[in-house]
């Protein structure tokens, strides 16, 4: 523990998972194939669609982009979780703290962003197909793509500078699975009610406004999906929305849990669960059902491995 008198911590240590000494081999075995697993679904989804040219449209390249984007969330949290159920010494410098919790974030409401800008392209597709080509050209994909990111990595600035300026000088554990807004605020050794209130601010505006506009656009799909006169076309346009609206409620409903609240924090275990969901278990769904469930993607999967056997192999025709 550091000194009292010290305003400034020169690092924390993550607690991460407690109590879990007789399963810690298993419980490191199981995130590290999470973790692999989401980057290789994601890579190989952003590649494949970046390959082919026949999937170069609005609704692929925001699923690439999104793909994209589940690289780096990912990478932002799992491998230092990965690395503290290995080690005895559980540190993370200041800076390293503050620095994780601004790309978490960052890519974080990129991500609500990003998810909101699909479902408006599935919007227009769906209720509007007849105007969807002139509208969803790839210029605005681009423009709404780069707003998404932009907008993302501006959000959080304000909550880490204030955060940046607290007080540290007591206890120096933080009782989380990575560095994050609430179990920080909950170390700090002065008032916090201004950051908690700007937190709620900030996190309300982002996650609710574009939770609102995605099951708006949704509530608008399923209307006209219940117009179709056919039962197959009813299926296949059901089937991609249910699966879409699935990612989106999990993701969603965790980080409105967590963030979404004028309190520093819950009890850790279930702060902890729900982070699990958001940081692991999202990033894992999506290349599965944004893509995995989708045959056109599959075929285009299929073509680009045949190539590169077709090019190694001299036996194929």
């Amino acid at each position: 523990m550091e000194n009292h008198n010290s305003s400034r911590l020169s690092e924390f240590v993550l607690l991460g998972f407690p109590n879990v000494g007789p399963i810690k081999g298993w419980l490191f075995l199981l995130l590290l194939m999470a973790y692999l697993f989401t980057i290789c679904g994601n890579l190989l989804i952003f590649l494949v669609i970046r390959l082919n040219s026949s999937l170069h449209t609005p609704m692929y390249n925001f699923v690439s982009i999104l793909s994209f984007l589940e690289l780096w969330y990912t990478a932002t949290t799992i491998p230092k979780m990965l690395a503290n159920l290995l080690s005895e010494k559980k540190t993370i410098s200041f800076a390293g703290c503050l620095l994780q919790t601004y790309f978490f974030h960052s890519l974080g409401a990129s991500e609500c962003y990003l998810l909101t800008a699909m479902s408006y392209d599935r919007y227009l597709a769906i209720c509007r197909p007849l105007h969807y080509p002139a509208i969803m050209t790839s210029t605005l994909c681009f423009k709404m793509a780069a707003c998404c990111w932009t907008t993302g990595f501006l959000c959080p600035i304000s909550e880490v500078i204030l955060v940046s300026q607290l007080p540290f000088c007591g206890d120096n554990e933080i009782p989380h699975i990575f560095c994050d807004f609430p179990p920080l605020l909950s170390l700090a050794c002065k008032d916090t009610s201004i950051n908690v209130v700007v937190d709620f601010a900030i996190n309300a505006f982002i996650i609710l406004i574009t939770f609102f506009f995605i099951m708006s656009s949704y509530g608008r799909i399923i209307a006209a999906v219940l117009k179709i006169k056919t039962t197959a076309g009813r299926k296949k346009a059901f089937s991609t929305c249910a699966s879409h609206l699935v990612v989106v409620l999990i993701f969603f409903g965790s980080i409105i849990f967590m963030y979404v609240r004028l309190k520093k924090s819950y009890s850790p275990t279930l702060d902890r669960t729900f982070a699990v969901v958001y940081s692991v278990v999202t990033p894992l769904a999506n290349p599965i059902i944004y893509s995995l469930r989708n045959k056109e993607l599959i075929r285009a999967i299929k073509r680009t491995i045949l190539r590169k056997e077709d090019k190694t192999s001299p036996s194929h025709h």
